[in-house]
C-alpha cells in the first residue's frame, strides 16, 4: 500500500482540468500538495480552493519542458513541504491535426510535453524517493496510449502517451528494489478545458500562444464518442490504484472492448502468424554468440 496522508505530492499541470482534480483530492485525502502549472495564476486559484476547505497546498509555476523550471519548482516545493514522496506526473497538451499538416515545432511540443515532460520530472524527484526508500509516480497516460488504433489524427500524441506507459513500466522493474511503484493513469474522457485552452499554453519555443481550440475532426470524435466524467469524479479512482500500487487506473471499464479489438486481438493474431511461420518453415537456428553477430 502506498500512504497519502502526510505525505508531500506534486501534480504538474495542475491548475486545471484532471490535475486540478487531483490536487485536490489529494489535499482531501491529507496530502500537503504542490500544485505545478505552466500558468501560475490558474495554479494559484486551485490552491485558494484546497487552503479554503482548510488543505495545505502551494503553488508553483512550471514548464515541463524546461529541465531547469522544473529544478526550480522541485526546489520550491522542497522549501515548503520537504523530499516528495509522491509524484503526479499529469501535465499535458493535445493535438488532432494530421501528421503531415503538422509544423516541426506542433511535433516538438507534443512529443515535448506528454512524454519528454514526464521523463524530465520523474527524473528530477527519483533520487529523493530511492535516497528516501519509497515513493510513488503517477503518471498521466491516455487511452490512446494504450489504444493506439482507436482514434485516428492523433499520432505524435498516441505515440507519447504511449511511450509514457513503457517508461513507467519498465521504470516499476528498476526501482522496485527502493519500494517505489509506478502507475500509468489511462484517461478514456475527462471533461477538461484542454480542448478549449491548449494552445494558450505554449510556450515561444514551440510557436508561442494562440488563440482558438483544438479542432477535432469528424474521424476522430466518432471514434471519440463517448461519456465524458469530471476531474472530481475520476481523481478517486486514480488515487484508489495509487495506494494499492496498481501498474494502471482506468476510469471506463466498458472500453475494455475497444482494447480487446483494437490492440490484444490483433497482437495475438500477429503472434499466431510468427508461431505458424515457425510451424511451417522451422524454428531457426540459435546464432552461437548470443546477442553478439560475428562476421566470419
Amino acid at each position: 500500500m502506498t500512504e497519502i496522508t502526510g505525505r508531500t505530492a506534486v501534480v504538474t499541470g495542475g491548475g486545471s482540468g484532471i490535475g486540478m482534480g487531483l490536487a485536490k483530492a489529494l489535499a482531501t485525502a491529507g496530502a500537503r500538495v504542490a500544485v505545478a502549472d505552466i500558468m501560475l495564476s490558474n495554479a494559484q486559484g486551485v490552491v485558494d480552493t484546497i487552503r479554503a476547505e482548510g488543505g495545505q497546498a502551494i503553488a508553483v509555476e512550471c514548464d515541463v519542458c524546461e529541465r531547469s523550471s522544473i529544478q526550480a519548482m522541485k526546489t520550491a516545493v522542497h522549501d515548503a513541504y520537504g523530499p516528495v514522496q509522491l509524484l503526479f506526473a499529469n501535465a499535458g497538451a493535445t493535438s488532432f491535426d494530421p501528421l503531415v499538416e503538422m509544423s516541426d515545432e506542433d511535433v516538438d511540443w507534443i512529443l515535448q510535453v506528454n512524454l519528454h515532460g514526464v521523463i524530465n520530472t520523474t527524473r528530477a524527484f527519483l533520487p529523493d524517493m530511492i535516497a528516501a526508500g519509497g515513493g510513488h509516480i503517477c503518471a498521466t497516460s491516455s487511452m490512446a496510449g494504450l489504444l493506439p488504433g482507436w482514434i485516428p489524427v492523433h499520432a505524435p500524441y498516441s505515440a507519447a502517451k504511449a511511450g509514457v506507459i513503457g517508461l513507467m513500466m519498465n521504470l516499476a522493474l528498476e526501482v522496485a528494489e527502493y519500494d517505489i511503484h509506478t502507475t500509468s493513469y489511462c484517461p478514456g474522457g475527462v471533461a477538461t478545458g484542454m480542448k478549449v485552452n491548449n494552445s494558450r499554453y505554449r510556450p515561444a519555443r514551440f510557436g508561442g500562444p494562440a488563440d482558438g481550440g483544438v479542432q477535432v475532426g469528424e474521424a476522430s470524435s466518432v471514434a471519440h464518442s463517448h461519456d465524458f466524467y469530471t476531474p472530481e469524479a475520476v481523481a478517486p479512482m486514480v488515487l484508489d490504484a495509487v495506494r494499492h500500487n496498481r501498474a494502471f487506473v482506468f476510469d471506463h471499464p466498458a472500453q475494455r472492448a475497444h482494447f480487446r479489438t483494437t490492440y490484444s486481438a490483433v497482437v495475438e493474431a500477429c503472434y499466431d502468424a510468427a508461431e505458424q511461420w515457425h510451424d511451417y518453415n522451422g524454428t531457426p537456428d540459435a546464432n552461437p554468440h548470443g546477442a553478439v553477430l560475428l562476421k566470419d
